[in-house]
């Protein structure tokens, strides 16, 4: 896994499926980073930020189940 890439549990993820980037999973630093974005990792597993290049993807064997 590179450096730029973050495993994510299902729990992580909000109810929507999402995360923001930055995140304190990605051991960012939220005052000296890029806006925040929302990133929908549900859908297809995983989810690239344009601003950084942070991959965030589900561990594998982990599903995400909205409500």
């Amino acid at each position: 896994m590179k450096q730029s890439d973050v495993e994510l549990l299902a729990k992580d993820l909000n109810h929507q499926g999402g995360i923001y980037c930055p995140s304190p999973k990605a051991d960012m630093k939220i005052w000296n980073s890029h806006p925040k974005v929302y990133l929908d990792v549900a859908h297809s597993g995983e989810a690239k930020c344009p601003y950084c290049g942070t991959v965030y993807k589900l561990k594998a064997g982990e599903h995400f189940s909205g409500h």
